[in-house]
């Protein structure tokens, strides 16, 4: 992935961000934690894009321009924040089972999304055949809504208390 595909990704993401916080009617509190699960899970995703290098699950092409792991984490930290602003509407209503039923989702959906940018686009990631690669994939998918949303969590309270609870 080039630096202008990331900081365009990036971008686009950040747009998804403000789009979420309006319409989850999110306020700072609530955008600050969700900033603060996307910065803690960028450093996540990081460790994980390099174990699964290391473990030759998949490959991520990198530039080689000095600022391509400051950029991946930055990338990885605002592409997540919308899914805590999400999920915590949805603990907000539906209470536990709720965010283990968007967990569940995500590590599914998540391969199958990371497989379709791979086979469109790969010069961004490579996977490697086999299970191995989809289970740990799956797994930062359920990694990135159970990490993050905690974070968001201790930084902006539970949801249960939010004025905007309702059931």
């Amino acid at each position: 992935m080039t630096t202008g595909q990331m900081i365009l990704m990036t971008v686009l993401y950040l747009a998804a961000f403000v789009a979420a916080a309006y319409f989850t009617r999110a306020k700072a509190r609530r955008i600050v934690g969700a900033l603060s699960g996307g910065a803690v899970f960028g450093v996540v995703g990081l460790l994980v894009v390099a174990l699964g290098e290391s473990r030759n699950w998949w490959r991520v092409p990198k530039e080689q321009a000095s600022h391509f792991w400051w950029l991946l984490w930055l990338c990885l930290a605002v592409s997540s924040a919308p899914v805590y602003l999400i999920t915590w509407r949805v603990a907000r209503r539906f209470g536990r089972r709720g965010l283990a039923v968007c967990a569940l989702a995500s590590g599914i959906i998540g391969p199958l999304r990371d497989y379709l940018y791979a086979a469109t686009f790969p010069e961004w990631m490579v996977f490697s055949p086999g299970i191995a690669p989809v289970a740990a994939d799956a797994a930062v998918y359920l990694l990135l809504v159970v990490v993050g949303h905690q974070v968001m969590r201790m930084v902006a309270g539970p949801a249960e208390d939010d004025y905007l609870r309702t059931g």
